[in-house]
């Protein structure tokens, strides 16, 4: 996600999307529950809402997404509540992590917010890969690229190729630090394109067995 890019691209221009009543699985630690974060998105895109070419992330459906883990047409309902449980049991250990969110990404397809401090969420990743292992038999992917996952929030996505100067300097680099307490990871099936946000929360995975709500 560095250097910064120098121009825009489309997102979904050559990327093959979900067909209506096709569904995909994400494991995601979503945002929108928290009013800081909710806050801070919201400014961000506001400062951008007179650029075009931009699809803006709804405030709902905040998130940080952890692991793809495949089609609904690979995996069953028993199967996902499976994945439920055994994210449950393997995080029922790990302590509720505060991390903070004020660093703008730039990406040539999207603006995003960074999340520190490095490797905090890891648990919550490696819970989410070893349930995908152990109940489908699959890693599952991640949307960070080759190497380690980077989770990252993404404020909007690019549709449209155009000048990222112009972006970089209405956003700049930072925004005032909001800091949360990450408390669960949730199974979410997205029904058709990306673009569409017609998301079903299968159920939660929540930190030290502490139900919460992700909403």
């Amino acid at each position: 996600m560095s250097p910064l890019p120098v121009e825009m691209r489309d997102r979904w221009a050559d990327r093959a999307e979900t067909p209506p009543g096709k569904g995909t699985v994400y494991w995601h630690i979503l945002m929108g529950g928290y009013p800081e974060v909710r806050s801070t998105a919201e400014r961000v895109q506001k400062q951008l809402g007179h650029f075009t070419g931009l699809h803006m992330t709804p405030l709902h459906w905040l998130h940080m997404t952890a692991l793809v883990v495949g089609s609904t047409d690979d995996i069953t309902q028993a199967q996902m509540n499976e994945l439920i449980e055994h994210a449950s049991n393997t995080l029922s250990g790990v302590t509720p992590i505060e991390v903070s969110l004020g660093r703008i990404l730039y990406h040539p397809e999207a603006i995003m917010l960074g999340i520190e401090p490095d490797g905090a969420l890891d648990p919550i990743f490696n819970a989410a890969r070893t349930s995908t292992q152990t109940v489908l038999g699959w890693d599952g992917v991640t949307t960070s690229g080759q190497g380690n996952w980077i989770p990252h929030m993404t404020l909007c996505y690019s549709t449209a190729k155009q000048a990222a100067k112009p972006l970089i300097a209405t956003v700049g680099l930072n925004v005032p630090e909001c800091h949360v307490t990450i408390r669960a990871l949730t199974l979410v099936v997205q029904w058709g394109p990306e673009r569409d946000w017609n998301w079903h929360k299968v159920g939660a995975a929540p930190l030290e067995g502490i139900e919460t709500n992700t909403d």
